[in-house]
């Protein structure tokens, strides 16, 4: 069974595109699923699954059949899910692109490039345009 991480936020329409996506892969039935959440700032002590993206998607993602864990982390996104990644011995790492004017396209959000840059781990980037 292949590792998959998958970076999520608070936006649900992006939790959507991360799911359809992350059952797009050819074999998805067989895979298992960490979402991985990074509070910023959690003062509240929020867990990983009172987030309503994260909810969203692990439902779309258990009703196909898939297994989701949670995993939340704090700080800066993309180390978080690079780190992740090599904790979990990922084959994969999936992320959700920010809605972006055709100009802004043209270049990935920070979070997005640097998860790219930062590992030699094939990456997908859903879109959340639809």
């Amino acid at each position: 069974m292949s590792t998959i991480i998958a970076g999520i936020d608070t936006d649900e329409d992006r939790a959507r595109a991360l799911a359809e996506g992350l059952l797009s892969i050819p074999g998805s039935d067989g895979m298992d699923v960490v979402l991985v959440h990074s509070f910023d700032s959690n003062p509240e002590g929020a867990s990983v699954d009172r987030v309503a993206a994260v909810r969203r998607a692990r439902e779309r993602l258990e009703d196909a059949g898939v297994e989701v864990r949670l995993d939340e982390r704090s700080g800066e996104t993309a180390a978080g899910l690079l780190d992740a990644a090599i904790e979990y011995d990922a084959a994969m790492i999936v992320v959700a692109a920010r809605k972006r004017s055709p100009t802004g396209k043209a270049v990935f959000g920070s979070t997005t490039q640097d998860v790219i840059l930062g590992t030699e781990l094939p990456v997908l980037v859903c879109d959340a345009s639809d």
